[in-house]
């Protein structure tokens, strides 16, 4: 069965970008309820047997994703897409952040590849914040890399992840109002430019050079 991730800092470590208020309903209510729900979906289905296999979580969770994309995958299920989505996404979100820095930017390969796509750090990170104020309704956006490095930045709502696509997640904003209402009530772009400060862009690159 899966579980709920422990986050890898305090709960008031990421303020006042994102409050330890929002930090426990976001972490400890909605995604607890997501494993909950998936948890309960996998008894008897064609995805059961990968919550009891020897590969990690994320792996797990990745391929049952993939598997059960109502959009293409080989066993469509669309309730368990959207809870092992949402599952694997905050996984991802929550494991992203430390605590605010000054200068925060990616170095070696990925800070090199931004730079030869968007032209900056400053551009990429303009585009990809734009990307997420524009989303409409809830999902999130995403950075992502293909087989050959190249990065790409995607609008995805609902549970959406790049996996689906054949790309390796490296970098995700969440949209979905329970991730900032409470800090920022409507104002997305504001959340989202914040959220800059607190990126832990030594797992974004290991996750880069991972793929």
């Amino acid at each position: 069965m899966f579980t709920l991730i422990s986050l890898p800092y305090a709960p008031d470590a990421l303020e006042p970008v994102i409050s330890a208020r929002t930090l426990g309903f976001h972490h400890g209510k909605h995604l607890q309820t997501y494993v909950n729900n998936l948890n309960a979906l996998l008894p008897g289905s064609p995805f059961e047997a990968l919550c009891h296999s020897e590969r990690s979580e994320e792996s797990a969770l990745a391929e049952i994703v993939r598997r059960a994309n109502p959009a293409g995958g080989s066993d469509p299920n669309p309730a368990v897409f959207n809870n092992a989505g949402q599952i694997l996404n905050h996984n991802l979100y929550f494991k992203q952040f430390k605590g605010s820095q000054d200068g925060n930017k990616p170095h070696g390969a990925l800070a090199a590849q931004i730079d030869a796509q968007f032209g900056s750090f400053e551009a990429f990170m303009a585009e990809f914040v734009a990307k997420g104020a524009g989303l409409f309704g809830s999902g999130w956006v995403w950075l992502s890399s293909d087989a050959e490095g190249k990065l790409v930045i995607t609008q995805e709502p609902g549970a959406g992840n790049p996996v689906t696509k054949g790309r390796v997640p490296l970098l995700t904003f969440d949209v979905w109002e329970h991730a900032y209402y409470l800090d920022y009530q409507n104002r997305r772009p504001d959340h989202l430019k914040a959220l800059q400060a607190i990126i832990d862009w030594a797992e974004i690159e290991r996750r880069y050079t991972k793929a």
